[in-house]
């Protein structure tokens, strides 16, 4: 999966990032990169991963940076930099049935009154996001939902206003939003053709967050379809 912008001034497409799934691993499990060409964890452009739970329903956004559960190794000036959580997304069943549109539930840190990202580094896993959000320890933790579709008889689906961004029907299709305000669509993203998305993002989400949580759409999941 690669995300490519547009300029205002000329049209051109500008690329920002590109996203691999590990074939070998347990888990879904996307490496991002900002060079298309250079996809690995190890590579001087790894910018972070996505990792989901066993069933695909519970997804950890991560910066780069070292795994606290592994041996620790110390960077040039002596420190260990453990990674940083940038988001956790929860798909849940929902009571609209089966087949039904998902439900989501994305987890980012919260923002500092100068608007900058509070950085979330867990040392182990009780103290990551979604942890510390099961046990209702909320602090520094903004929770935002997907906007609920509304059923369209003349279409038979379900369908949000996507104003001309999104073309196509898709159960992937989203948009995000705080429940203090259903108008302020943080992201949105949805179909244009077979193969092809649109995301729009803005405050408080960056790039690598708003690109991480939509190929978290992407994987199948099992208890909620």
């Amino acid at each position: 999966a690669v995300v490519s912008t547009q300029s205002t001034g000329d049209h051109k497409r500008v690329f920002l990032l590109a996203g691999r799934r590990r074939k070998k691993s347990s888990t879904s499990n996307y490496l991002i990169s900002a060079d298309p060409t250079d996809l690995s964890r190890d590579g001087d452009s790894y910018v972070g991963k996505v990792r989901s739970n066993l069933v695909g329903t519970k997804f950890t956004i991560y910066g780069s940076g070292l795994n606290p559960i592994k041996p620790p190794k110390a960077g040039p000036d002596g420190l260990v930099t453990y990674r940083e959580e940038l988001a956790a997304v929860v798909y849940s069943t929902n009571v609209l049935g089966f087949k039904g549109p998902r439900k989501m539930t994305v987890l980012i840190p919260g923002m500092t009154g100068d608007h900058e990202r509070i950085e979330i580094r867990p040392e182990s896993e009780h103290q990551s996001i979604l942890e510390r959000h099961k046990r209702g320890e909320v602090a520094n933790i903004l929770e935002l939902h997907n906007k609920t579709p509304v059923w369209n008889d003349e279409t038979q689906s379900y369908v949000l206003n996507f104003h001309g961004r999104v073309t196509q029907a898709s159960v992937k299709n989203f948009q995000i939003i705080h429940d203090n305000d259903p108008e302020y669509i943080v992201m949105q993203f949805g179909r244009v053709s077979d193969e092809v998305f649109t995301m729009d993002f803005r405050y408080p989400l960056c790039a690598l967050q708003a690109f991480a949580i939509a190929l978290s759409s992407f994987d199948g999941k099992i208890a909620c379809e």
